[in-house]
């Protein structure tokens, strides 16, 4: 039997009227009102405009994607990428004309986990064609069983449900990135320079990208037996340019002697270049310094950035084309996509 808004007024203990104008979002209501009303629809499943077992099989135009920053050039890229899909003819299994184009909403999260389940929550509500998710998850497996749950919600009412950058999941087809993979040869061409002294700028420990790139980057160095000092010289930051520049300070000060600083991403690279050059220490002679996603940016810098190419506008674009069931699902529902190093002017031989 259907839940009606009677049965979400009844289990919030507010009246009819009252869950209409929370879920219109038309009219003032007290926080603590507001959150007990959506908690009842999220208990209940409630579908808002329409019987759920009518709207089980109908999906609007709408597209979501899911960001934790659009400034950021790495989700911004893939965003674009996705949205570009959204317009372009052989919708509709291939058919150009009507109904082949579909509306992208960017939903930017911030990297919060509970605006990330809100905005699924809503996506589901909007009975969205497809929801995009890009980027690391938050490694918390009451956070990942919400989001596992949210995606199988999603997929049973007609949604499709794909992620760019982050670990499988059910009911969702996947375009997982070989970050460790791309890591660990990032360091091996440092350690092949003769490299020894390695420091390493991660991004936030609660992020899947950041350990499976911290993951690739020890590998590389417990191969060459150089992992015991590993711990020293990591810090942990945002993935931002002065996260870069503090945790450079800081390595210096753990390890005067460092020939080499590896960056977790290349907008932390940028910020250890600034720090390095502050200190009146030269890229590459008395430092190496490499990056990784290979944004725009990076063969623009001064010195050039070594760093890890990610194809982030292809990814985007083929997890448009999935969104829109304009592609083959991948056998299994998952595929990798390759990281490929691009050796720069950044890194050289160690002269100290």
């Amino acid at each position: 039997m259907a839940v009606t808004l009677a049965d979400v007024a009844a289990r919030a203990r507010v009246s009819a009227a009252t869950v209409s104008r929370v879920l219109s979002g038309n009219y003032p209501v007290a926080e603590s009102t507001r959150a007990r009303v959506l908690r009842a629809v999220e208990d209940l499943e409630y579908v808002v405009n329409g019987p759920a077992s009518a709207l089980a099989a109908a999906t609007s135009d709408l597209v979501g994607v899911l960001v934790n920053d659009i400034a950021d050039p790495f989700f911004g890229i893939i965003a674009g990428a996705v949205q570009s899909e959204m317009g372009a003819p052989g919708g509709n299994g291939g058919e150009p004309g009507r109904g082949a184009e579909k509306l992208a909403v960017i939903c930017n999260t911030g990297g919060s986990p509970e605006r990330e389940l809100n905005y699924l929550t809503l996506l589901q509500r909007q009975r969205a064609a497809a929801v995009v998710l890009t980027g690391g998850a938050v490694e918390d497996p009451d956070h990942a069983a919400a989001v596992t749950a949210k995606a199988s919600r999603l997929a049973a009412s007609g949604t499709r449900v794909v992620l760019c950058g982050r670990p499988p999941i059910e009911d969702a087809i996947t375009l997982t990135f070989d970050n460790r993979g791309g890591a660990r040869r990032l360091t091996e061409h440092l350690l092949t320079l003769g490299h020894r002294r390695i420091g390493y700028v991660a991004g936030p420990a609660e992020r899947t990208t950041t350990r499976h790139r911290l993951e690739g980057h020890r590998e590389a160095l417990a191969a060459a037996g150089l992992d015991g000092d590993a711990e020293q010289l990591t810090v942990h930051g945002l993935y931002d340019r002065a996260s870069g520049y503090d945790a450079t300070l800081e390595l210096l000060r753990r390890n005067a002697g460092l020939t080499a600083v590896v960056a977790a991403n290349d907008t932390i690279a940028l910020g250890v270049c600034a720090a390095l050059r502050d200190r009146e220490l030269r890229i590459p002679e008395d430092v190496s310094v490499a990056g990784f996603d290979d944004l725009p940016f990076s063969a623009d810098a001064v010195p050039a950035l070594t760093t890890v190419r990610l194809p982030l506008h292809e990814a985007g674009a083929r997890a448009g084309r999935l969104a829109l069931g304009r592609e083959p699902q991948p056998p299994g529902g998952v595929a990798m996509v390759r990281a490929e190093l691009m050796a720069r002017a950044s890194t050289a031989p160690p002269r100290r």
